[in-house]
């Protein structure tokens, strides 16, 4: 992954007029990302008076799963397995995360998300989490999610506004 962003970002690199080195960006990638290890997450390039800022923007199933502790324990570098083939990267790409959550770093969660989702309250951005979590494959204080969509949704479980 990380010699694909610097053989894109020499291109990149090629068109625009006299900005930083592949090398410089590659490790301020590496620097930005290096909590986000083993998960896949964007990078969000801003360029300003030839100065290069990247901020890392997290999808709700990243965040999902760090908050699972379960990014690196299953990440390989391929540059470090010999036998690296494309049947083993496919095993490792889907991994079920069958882990547990508690409801308040889901509800931590869907504050983060909140200015992306398109929801109109935090209810609605807490049930887009929990199909997330849903389609991860994680539980919510052992209770499986789609149980919590039944309970939010039939009044049962109340979402606090702030």
């Amino acid at each position: 992954m990380f010699t694909l962003e610097l053989s894109f970002l020499s291109i990149f690199i090629d068109d625009q007029a006299n900005l930083q080195s592949p090398k410089k960006f590659g490790d301020d990638i590496a620097k930005a990302t290096g909590d986000w290890k083993g998960l896949k997450v964007t990078c969000k390039l801003t360029i300003q008076n030839r100065q290069a800022k990247i901020d890392v923007v997290p999808s709700a199933a990243s965040l999902i799963i760090k908050e699972l502790k379960r990014g690196q324990e299953w990440y390989v570098m391929p540059q470090l397995c010999e036998a690296w083939t494309r049947a083993v990267a496919l095993s490792l790409t889907r991994v079920k995360h069958n882990g547990n959550i508690t409801f308040d770093a889901l509800l931590k969660i869907a504050r983060i998300m909140t200015p992306r989702s398109m929801a109109h309250k935090l209810e609605g951005t807490v049930l887009e989490i929990l199909r997330i979590a849903q389609s991860i494959g994680c539980t919510v204080d052992d209770i499986h999610p789609h149980d919590l969509v039944g309970k939010i949704k039939g009044g049962e479980l109340k979402i606090p506004v702030e």
